[in-house]
């Protein structure tokens, strides 16, 4: 089965062709980046906008490029929830449009379902039950995957996602945006030990998490240490936060993992592209003897090849959607898809 599938989020227009929910034609994308550099983050006009000007040309790109045309195409994928609503607005009615015109299946794919099927493409074999950590700019979430669209939320952030953490310090250290990535490339020739940083623990849930007072104490050690005229190691009070982050995520994902019982962890999420995480979660799941899944940094951001991989699934459970689908800014990713 061959998808056309489309994401448009957040500051990414991406197409790709996906068969069989596996094996990825070809992933086209325009990204914003430096468009946005300028502001130092995602502005939603600009970012919808730019969507409108590029989604048509990489729909094209994508079927020359895998050397396709529209009749060899089965269904047509795409996020529509969450993310930035104009922006989400306008891969939906490209949908929309497309699949009216061709007569073909619209598939609804939930972004977040999107990330964790970014391992089905990197992983061939990978296949459910296992625990997800999803962790991106927006979300940072334990996910029970019982199958390919039965998913339940274990456990997550109350307040800020990690990602969102990552990029307010950098901006915080004038890091150039995206932050997260410059704070992990400044970040790995760092002494983790020199700055103390709190490690929030909260009552409840003990698979949930709180990163809002360790970014709020980051920041103000940062303006404390700057109105004092004190001189801050970069290098180094990057690696104790990116040190704090995967203190608060890594015993929980692993405390997650027993108490599911399950021997495979995948990773999804811009946040799984961190050099410090990947390798505590390297070594935690080698040490408890449990499978350990996390894409190439090219799937780890957003990207079309993830929704169409979802999509493939999706499609087969039976979430087909009509000319009312909208897009929602916020959605929870447990449930049905529509």
């Amino acid at each position: 089965m061959l998808i056309l599938s489309i994401e448009s989020s957040c500051d990414e227009t991406a197409v790709a062709l996906v068969r069989d929910g596996r094996e990825v034609l070809t992933d086209a994308i325009s990204s914003q980046v430096e468009l946005h550099r300028e502001y130092g983050g995602v502005v939603p006009e600009i970012a919808s906008r730019k969507h409108i000007e590029h989604i048509y040309a990489l729909a094209d790109q994508a079927l020359r490029d895998a050397k396709c045309s529209r009749a060899d195409l089965d269904a047509i994928a795409v996020t529509y929830a969450p993310g930035l609503i104009g922006a989400l607005l306008v891969g939906v009615n490209f949908a929309k449009a497309a699949a009216l015109a061709m007569d073909i299946p619209l598939i609804p794919v939930h972004h977040i379902r999107g990330h964790i099927a970014a391992n089905y493409i990197a992983y061939p074999d990978l296949q459910p039950p296992f625990l997800a950590l999803v962790v991106s700019g927006g979300h940072t979430l334990l996910v029970d995957v019982r199958d390919y669209t039965h998913m339940a939320i274990l456990g997550g952030t109350r307040d800020d996602a990690a990602g969102e953490c990552f990029d307010k310090v950098a901006r915080v250290l004038h890091m150039p945006y995206p932050g997260g990535a410059a704070l992990d490339r400044v970040a790995q020739g760092g002494d983790a030990s020199q700055y103390a940083l709190p490690r929030p623990k909260l009552s409840g849930n003990p698979l949930d998490m709180s990163f809002s007072g360790l970014k709020t104490a980051a920041i103000n050690l940062l303006h404390n240490m700057e109105q004092k005229g004190e001189s801050v190691n970069i290098p180094n009070f990057c690696a104790s936060f990116s040190e704090a982050v995967g203190d608060m995520l890594i015993p929980r994902t692993m405390h997650a993992l027993e108490q599911s019982g399950y021997r495979t962890l995948s990773v999804a999420g811009g946040v799984a592209a961190n050099s410090r995480i990947r390798a505590l979660l390297q070594a935690n799941c080698a040490q408890l003897g449990v499978r350990l899944c996390i894409p190439p940094l090219s799937l780890c951001g957003d990207n079309a090849a993830m929704i169409g991989a979802q999509g493939y699934y999706e499609y087969l459970a039976g979430s087909i959607a009509d000319q009312s689908l909208n897009a929602f800014a916020t959605k929870s990713m447990e449930g049905e898809s529509v």
